[in-house]
This record gives structure tokens, sequence and C-alpha cells, in this order.
């Protein structure tokens, strides 16, 4: 049985900046001295910024962030609590200023079919979709599919697609596996809440190591029962390279494509 995950990470509420830099430095494994190595300063200088006794510029701020490789989001908590406005916008994807972004979610999506692909924000919820997505998600549960509709709900819940995938406890370990990295990247309570629901889903199966595949495996596959065939697929993560705006560093395309000849043979309709 796969035990809750606990957010060990900093929040925002009342704290100093000295106060998250400390948590943070101390979340990432850092001493005072990697993390003054690391960014080029003294480590009394930093000593001084972590304990309030020197109060960092804004530039400094955001290079401490850089050099703990803080999410956007929580570079903007950063600056606020060192009493800077944030500098990075947070604008919804269907808003004027991201028009480019949604056009080429939507061309990167539409132009993978027949095959399934997604986009999804941090918190797994599908913001676009193509139509090849369909195979995936025709027997699931209306209510799952409901806005804000959850990716990794819909995959493992008993509702969902879970039922009809053949690997199910290799796909299951495979995408909590996936969740812990991002908890630990990002020390978000909501993914650690996404977390504590999703490892508490039925799976009958043993759950294997989340390194586990088969023997000459290369990645691991998604086996899905559809209709009397199995489709396989592998899937690949394409995120924005440059991101300025929160909303867009939170985006991320998952692409399906065939694992086999059989798989891309039925989704091109050729049998």
């Amino acid at each position: 049985m796969s035990t809750a995950v606990k957010s060990s990470g900093p929040t925002p509420s009342g704290a100093t900046v000295g106060d998250l830099l400390r948590k943070w430095r101390q979340h990432r494994r850092l001493s005072q001295l990697d993390l003054s190595i690391q960014a080029d300063i003294s480590t009394r200088h930093l000593s001084f910024v972590e304990t309030g006794r020197s109060v960092p510029s804004r530039e400094m701020v955001l290079h401490l962030a850089e050099q703990l490789d803080l999410p956007l989001r929580e570079r903007n908590q950063l600056l606020i609590a060192a009493g800077y406005a944030p500098i990075y916008a947070e604008r919804a994807l269907d808003t004027t200023p991201l028009s480019a972004v949604r056009d080429a979610v939507r061309q990167v999506l539409t132009g993978h079919e027949p095959y399934p692909a997604l986009a999804v924000d941090r918190y797994w919820n599908i913001v676009d979709g193509n139509s090849a997505l369909a195979v995936l998600t025709e027997g699931v549960a209306a209510r799952l599919l409901e806005p804000p509709a959850n990716a990794l709900r819909i995959a493992l819940h008993p509702e969902g697609m879970a039922p009809l995938i053949a690997n199910l406890a290799e796909w299951r370990a495979h995408l909590l596996a996936r969740l812990r990295r991002e908890v630990e990247h990002t020390a978000d309570p909501r993914l650690v809440e996404l977390y504590d629901e999703l490892v508490q889903l039925p799976c009958d199966d043993p759950t294997p190591p989340a390194e586990h595949s088969p023997a000459g495996g290369v990645v691991v596959p998604l086996r899905f029962r559809h209709g009397d065939d199995e489709l396989a697929f592998f899937s690949t993560v394409t995120t924005f390279g440059t991101p300025l705006d929160i909303t867009v560093a939170e985006l991320a395309i998952e692409a399906f494509f065939p694992a086999d000849a059989a798989t891309a043979k039925i989704l091109r309709g050729e049998t």
C-alpha cells in the first residue's frame, strides 16, 4: 500500500522573505554554504537575508529563486514577501494576450490526430484535448468529465479509465511517481491533496515499483482495452521553453503515440 505524501515545503502565509528562502533551501536539501557557493554570494550575506538582518534587493530575490529552481508562482510569492510587486502575470488561456499560445496548443493537439493528446495545467486539469482523446474517455462517467476534469482522476478512478487499463498497477505507479516528483518540486498543497486522494483509489493488483518495465522495454506503456482490441501507447510531454506567464509555465501537452503497429492501424481506421 502506498503511503501519503506530506508537503514539507514552504507556505507563504505570514512568512517573511527570509523564512521562505530558508524553507525553500532546506526543501531543496541545500546548506547555506551550498546555496551561497551556487549563487556566488557570501554565506554571511545569505544568513543575514534569511534572518531578516539584511533586506535583499529585487534582483537578489530573483537570483536566489533562480538558484533554488523555483516555479514562477513561487517566485512571485518570494517577491511579495520581500515587499516587491510580482513580475509574472497569470492570465487565463482564453484571454487575448495568450491567443498565440492557445493557437499553438490547438495546432499541436489537432496535428497529433488520429492519436490522443491533451493539455493540462499544474493540477492536471484538462484545458484542451483533441478528438482522438475520446478513444480513452468514451467509457468514463460523465461526472468525471465535468470541468475541471482532472486527467489523473480520470485515469485511475474505478468509474474512469481504470477498469479498461490492462496494466493498471504499472500505469498507476508511473502516474503516482510523476505526481510525487511534482509535489517535491513545487511543494504545492493542492498537489499533495490530489496525491492523497489518488493513492486511495482501488487497484486489485500489487503496485510495482515506478521503475518497473517489461524486459527489453524502453518506456512504461499504457495498455488499454478498446472493444475487442488492446491498444498500446507511450506518451511524450511538451512544455513551453521560456515562459514568463504562470499559466504558460504550468501548461503541459501530453501526446500518446501507438506503441505497436496494430494500435496505429486501428487508430488510423485501417482495420
